[in-house]
């Protein structure tokens, strides 16, 4: 019998002309892969100040022969093992994002790669988008005007009541850099803070609670500003959920994989909690379809930390990452690892 032909290996990553530098380039540019696709501003910004090498297709699946030691990724791609075997080169991973569940820190660690995030670049807006969360859904702004758009106010008169804001007990999971920002502002509205993390903060005066499930029996509000781990995943739960009540509302501007999703449509399907507001899901871009129709939810694509100033903040704090690598100086906002 004729032995089966082995599957042929997957070319090597191409590299377009448009990656060459124009002739104006100095040819001592330095060398950064781009390991994701980039927005052309980015793409812009970048070019003019590396040689910057955008292999083809991405994901990679074959090893790059570049010898370039630097390597800007996006979310999701993964920066682990895998990864790094094919572009051994690489000394510095820079990425776009605060949160760093997609990478394998360790493995980086191992191997001598250093990591930097963008920092505290989006926290504000985060914040900022998190209390704009808890607004639409305790006043229902967004079903309100689903309401006006379809004609129904002249023919069923003025739409629900919702709630109040101020005097809501919040309960912040995560009291970093954007949970705190997030505390400040709902302070003003008259919210009443306390909040759940790895341990308590002594510099804070708000209450802390040991676990989420505490936190939730003790609040009107969970909001969700904590980083996704092993350890957090589902952190929220049916449990949880129960424990915060039919009154409750749940805000996540942090991650979906740190709520039981299907549980969470069957409390609000139930009525278990009153509502929720979610910027992130568990398998995106795939949003559970029961959410669309309940006027309780509001939701958004994964934008609470991107606006145009967030962008050109993340853009100049990218290139400052890079530059302070190839002068060898100190990264601006390295990661501990």
């Amino acid at each position: 019998m004729e032995s089966e032909s082995e599957p042929s290996p997957p070319p090597p990553p191409s590299f377009s002309d448009a990656d060459d530098p124009p002739p104006s380039h100095s040819p001592e540019l330095p060398e950064v892969i781009a390991l994701s696709p980039l927005l052309p501003a980015f793409d812009a910004a970048l070019s003019a100040r590396f040689r910057l090498l955008k292999p083809s297709p991405l994901p990679l699946s074959s090893p790059i022969s570049s010898a370039a030691s630097a390597a800007l990724v996006r979310a999701p791609t993964r920066v682990d093992a895998a990864l790094l075997d094919l572009v051994p080169s690489l000394r510095l991973v820079v990425t776009t994002s605060a949160g760093l569940d997609h990478f394998d820190l360790p493995e980086c660690a191992r191997r001598g790669v250093a990591v930097a995030s963008a920092g505290h670049v989006f926290s504000p807006d985060v914040a900022d988008y998190a209390v704009a969360l808890l607004l639409d859904v305790l006043r229902r702004i967004s079903a309100s005007g689903r309401y006006l758009r379809r004609g129904e106010w002249p023919l069923r008169g003025d739409y629900p009541l919702g709630s109040k804001l101020g005097g809501k007990r919040v309960g912040i999971v995560g009291l970093g850099s954007i949970g705190s920002l997030i505390a400040k502002r709902l302070e003003v509205f008259g919210c009443i803070i306390s909040y759940n993390s790895r341990k308590a903060k002594p510099s804070v005066s708000y209450k802390f609670f040991p676990t989420v499930y505490d936190l939730a029996t003790e609040c009107d509000v969970l909001i969700l500003s904590c980083a996704f781990t092993n350890e957090t995943r589902h952190i929220v739960n049916k449990d949880v959920m129960h424990a915060l009540g039919k009154d409750g509302v749940i805000i996540n501007i942090a991650r979906g994989g740190l709520i039981d999703e299907e549980e969470l449509v069957k409390c609000l399907m139930q009525g278990e909690i009153k509502g929720a507001g979610l910027d992130v899901f568990e398998n995106e871009p795939s949003v559970p379809n029961k959410l669309f129709t309940m006027d309780n939810v509001v939701l958004s694509p994964h934008l609470a930390a991107f606006t145009t100033e967030s962008s050109s903040d993340l853009l100049e704090l990218i290139i400052a990452n890079f530059e302070a690598f190839f002068s060898n100086k100190p990264l601006i906002t390295p990661v501990s690892m």
